[in-house]
């Protein structure tokens, strides 16, 4: 985390909590074993060959097996499906999430997904001690876990307080905060020596000065990224208006508003349905309104779509292929435009086969039931939803190829060099907008929460 005259922080310095730091030293100990000169400290600086390279895409591999397949697999065991015909839509489920394009193409291997899915089962089993264990694990790998914290949060916090503060409540509230302060403890021990070593680590992981978003792989202004702040930077440049610390507290008080109600709903009537869905929503908000977001962290809020896609298959497979939509141009960079069109195309056709996806558009299969009836007047309206939701989705999945196809194969005019990305930034986040609005109707009207609170004594 210090820059030294053997740590350069621009070229390997480390700006993830301490577990990463770990892992990245257990791998070191095992390349040693095998060939020191892939770590030896100066000389190893630009190294490269096959063998390393097949050595450190093994190490992804491994902890993939280790940590987040068999939280997916266990995850779709857990949803209690007891038919023998629903039994076969576990897998159907499990094969669709290990699927998604955005974890393939991009990134896959950030295990603090994993930790966080570890999190969710053992909420689902309500061991919340060894779900809260699960999520610090999660937040110390990867400080974008917060994007996840206050669901987790609220969701417990309510559990203590329906089972009554003066009682059981207060017990649980004390055994949790105890099995927080001790993970946090055990995983920040060796940086606790003295306050410099922690203010710097803390440093590292919140950079503040860079800004309220940065164009992590673009050089050229504007960002490609799909959040409502690169979108508006079109038409008005805010980092040129807007002092640093202004856009820190901009960006924090509408991610708060935004947040706001699908927390206080989940702390009122904590359920793990509504747990699941808070987990979309806030993160959704997190990555349209945050401070300093990154293209990739849309995974953030992919991950929890793919836990609830077999609730909402329809509008789950839609937002996930957006998500990886909105990654276009990383993914064009990078030279994947043929991988990515497979792993669309075979993410749909199997989420279509395990699903049936066209057939559950109507109010009540997009859990829109108790929000149509709310209506009253306009109820009528409703019957032709579907057909509506329908057509949407063959609109949105035509202009996500046009633009594909466009953007790989067709030169953008002079005046315009990022015609393209931006165009795909721009739409991605108009959609993102459109599922946070669908997201927290679904939660603020869901009236099963309600009757799945008899369930938590």
């Amino acid at each position: 985390y210090f820059n030294t005259s053997d740590n350069n922080l621009l070229y390997w310095g480390l700006d993830y909590p301490p577990l990463t730091a770990y892992h990245s030293f257990v791998c070191a100990y095992i390349a040693k074993l095998i060939n020191p000169d892939w770590i030896a400290l100066h000389t190893s600086r630009g190294y490269e060959s096959q063998p390393h390279k097949l050595f450190m895409r093994t190490t992804v591999f491994v902890a993939d097996l280790l940590v987040y397949i068999p939280a997916v697999i266990l995850y779709c065991f857990s949803l209690k499906e007891t038919s023998t015909k629903k039994k076969a839509s576990i897998w159907g489920v499990a094969l669709c999430i290990l699927l998604y394009p955005g974890l393939i193409l991009i990134d896959h291997g950030h295990f603090h997904l994993g930790f966080a899915l570890w999190g969710v089962l053992y909420l689902s089993y309500d061991w919340d001690l060894w779900g809260s264990v699960a999520f610090c694990l999660a937040l110390n790998y990867k400080q974008m876990e917060l994007y996840h914290s206050l669901p987790f949060f609220c969701y417990l916090l309510g559990k203590c307080f329906k089972k009554g503060l003066k009682g059981k409540g207060l017990v649980l509230l004390t055994k949790i905060a105890g099995t927080v302060v001790v993970s946090f403890a055990v995983c920040w021990l060796p940086f606790c020596t003295d306050m410099e070593q922690i203010m710097q680590v803390l440093r590292r992981l919140f950079p503040i000065d860079r800004g309220l978003f940065e164009a992590c792989m673009f050089s050229s202004p504007p960002p490609h990224l799909a959040n409502i702040w690169c979108g508006l930077s079109v038409l008005i440049k805010i980092k040129n208006i807007v002092s640093p610390q202004t856009q820190l507290k901009l960006s924090f008080v509408v991610t708060f508003l935004s947040l706001l109600p699908t927390c206080i709903k989940l702390t009122v009537q904590p359920s793990l349905r509504g747990f699941k869905f808070a987990l979309v929503s806030c993160a959704l908000s997190f990555f349209l309104f945050s401070f300093q977001v990154h293209e990739k962290s849309i995974l953030l809020v992919s991950v929890p779509v793919c836990l609830i896609i077999n609730e909402i298959p329809f509008m789950a497979t839609w937002f996930l292929l957006v998500s990886t939509f909105s990654m276009l141009p990383l993914l064009l960079k990078d030279g994947l435009l043929l991988a990515y069109a497979v792993t669309m195309l075979a993410f749909l056709s199997v989420c279509v086969a395990s699903f049936s996806i066209f057939e559950k558009t109507s109010a009540e299969d997009l859990q829109l039931k108790p929000f149509s009836l709310s209506l009253k007047g306009y109820v009528s309206w409703f019957k032709s939803f579907p057909k509506i939701v329908r057509s949407l989705f063959l609109l949105s999945l035509t202009l996500m190829g046009v633009l594909s196809l466009m953007s790989a194969a067709v030169h953008p005019p002079q005046r315009l060099p990022d015609l393209f990305p931006v165009s795909v930034s721009i739409i991605s986040c108009l959609h993102f907008l459109l599922f946070l609005v669908y997201f927290n109707v679904v939660i603020l009207w869901d009236s099963k929460n309600s009757r799945s609170q008899k369930k938590i004594s």
